[in-house]
């Protein structure tokens, strides 16, 4: 009996070792090397409020083809490898820096704003439909550099958009801050805009069409007025016949 008892221990003796070194490389083999994870940061101090700048293109007999008279605030986002986070950057374009400049086509217009020593060119493409007479912003691009030394400079473009609809021969008129989403990292916030691209006589704008958030804008104190005069009326007509009643009361008695 004992030697097969010895023979036993010294089977479990073997087994042992190889049963705990294929549990310790399993446990090894199934834990990654981790990395660290990226964050976004909090955009830098905000800008405020952009000041409305007033730009023009001129044709090559130097008449105004485009005219726009807007604030305009940049808002866009870029992988920092130094810092290892998506770092967001809010922008204003001032006007007193900035040069403009273009083209106008038949059914093509540009403006293009350079800024900031010309590290900065911001680029609108307006398109005029013939048959309609409508125009519309379908392209914006933006090139400019990012205080990242590692990073040589940021460039989004979008040539399908479809903002700031406008008739031929009017200028396109919006109070009300708007964000004009280019690209996933870019977006552009407009305030107090008119423009046109289109249909100039001289170098003064046509009779200006609001946009839809202006007109709505427009809607919400006639609503809320028109709601408030209802309330009063119902208390007025309350009172009125609750005061005749008592007064029928009165002469009954």
């Amino acid at each position: 009996m004992n030697p097969a008892g010895g023979q036993s221990r010294g089977a479990m003796g073997v087994m042992l070792p190889l049963i705990l070194a294929a549990v310790l490389h399993q446990g090894f083999a199934s834990v990654a090397p981790t990395t660290p994870a990226q964050t976004t940061a909090a955009p830098h101090k905000d800008p405020g409020r952009p000041e409305r700048g007033t730009y023009h293109v001129a044709n090559s007999n130097n008449t105004v083809c485009l005219l726009a008279y807007m604030g305009l605030q940049l808002n866009f986002t870029y992988n920092s490898t130094s810092q290892n986070k998506i770092v967001q950057e809010v922008v204003n374009i001032k006007p007193n820096v900035t040069l403009a400049s273009g083209s106008c086509e038949a059914e093509r217009a540009v403006l293009e704003l350079k800024t900031d020593a010309n590290k900065t060119v911001l680029t609108f493409v307006f398109t005029q439909n013939t048959t309609s007479s409508k125009y519309h912003l379908s392209e914006v691009s933006l090139t400019t550099t990012v205080p990242d030394p590692k990073v040589v400079n940021f460039s989004a473009k979008n040539s399908s958009l479809d903002f700031l609809q406008g008739t031929v021969g009017y200028s396109y008129m919006c109070r009300m801050e708007q964000t004009l989403t280019v690209a996933q990292n870019l977006s552009i916030n407009t305030f107090q805009v008119q423009l046109q691209p289109f249909g100039l006589s001289g170098d003064t704008f046509g009779a200006a069409l609001e946009c839809q958030l202006d007109e709505d804008g427009m809607l919400i104190p006639i609503i809320v007025g028109a709601a408030l005069a209802g309330l009063v009326l119902i208390v007025l007509l309350a009172y009125l016949i609750g005061r005749k009643r008592s007064h029928a009361g009165y002469q009954t008695i």
